[in-house]
């Protein structure tokens, strides 16, 4: 029940259609008898500024929880930025402190890297490839390095943006090769779709399956539904995947340790989370 004490947690994003937090926060909070509710709202590119400072302007606002598109431009709309949301890029997180200043950090990529290392799977000297240079593929690109991967390399349409990734990866680990300006998936042992594609109908595979190997990891960053075309196509071949809501599910217990309600399983998360696809 929502009443006048209840705090908020934004989740901001456009369009909401897809969100996933909320049917996980949620139960979680009312589970644990914590007064707090995430709240889905719609936000276009062009109103974010905006529209971002006056949800901050509520009294009764812990946070926020931010999503695509908007996790880039919310780094220049804090009052201060953690580590790991430098080197990412982009933040997904913020927190409104008690003196009303607002810090900005970074889960996507710790949440991405710890469900695939409980999968049994090392990071350490592996050779992955991510496709998708925006907020997601930064922050995972980010947690991929400092898990001790040997090799990466980066691909977006936007050449400019895998380029600029890979300068900022280079500077933080100089020990990193760091390749861009191919999504040819074949030799290596980790794939990410880090892109929107695979939320619409009838959008083309990431990759090229048939130069993905069955020994090759594929991991999803696309919660539209569990098992998107890419994940159906790699399973068929005998690869390990992660579906996009296990990212999700990994980094909420960072989320709720920032936002000072403790912390959780993801297994804990997942009996009680209302998911629908």
């Amino acid at each position: 029940m929502i009443s006048g004490k209840t705090t908020l947690i934004a989740h901001l994003g456009y369009p909401t259609e897809s969100f996933k937090a909320p049917m996980i926060y949620n139960p979680w909070f009312d589970k644990q008898g914590i007064d707090a509710v995430v709240i889905p709202m719609g936000v276009k590119p062009e109103d974010y500024p905006e529209v971002f400072a006056s949800v901050f302007k509520f009294t009764n606002i812990r946070g926020a929880l931010v999503t695509m598109p908007h996790k880039i431009t919310t780094m220049s709309l804090v009052d201060e930025v953690t580590p790991t949301a430098k080197i990412a890029g982009a933040c997904n997180a913020v927190l409104k402190r008690p003196d009303g200043k607002l810090v900005g950090d970074q889960f996507d990529g710790a949440g991405f890297a710890r469900g695939v290392q409980r999968k049994g799977r090392s990071l350490d000297g592996a050779r992955v490839l991510v496709s998708g240079s925006g907020g997601v593929g930064s922050a995972i690109a980010a947690s991929l390095a400092a898990a001790n991967v040997a090799e990466m390399a980066l691909f977006d349409t936007n050449g400019a943006s895998a380029d600029a990734l890979a300068e900022r990866l280079r500077t933080h680990y100089p020990k990193l090769k760091v390749t861009t300006g191919s999504k040819d998936p074949a030799g290596f042992d980790l794939v990410v779709n880090a892109t929107p594609l695979g939320m619409k109908e009838g959008d083309p595979l990431p990759f090229d399956i048939d130069r993905i190997a069955p020994t090759t990891f594929v991991g999803e960053v696309v919660m539209k539904s569990e098992y998107t075309p890419l994940l159906r196509a790699a399973k068929e071949k005998g690869c390990a995947v992660q579906v996009g809501t296990d990212m999700l599910f990994e980094m909420i217990p960072a989320y709720l340790e920032f936002f000072g309600y403790g912390t959780a399983t993801a297994e804990e998360l997942r009996a009680v989370a209302t998911l629908n696809y």
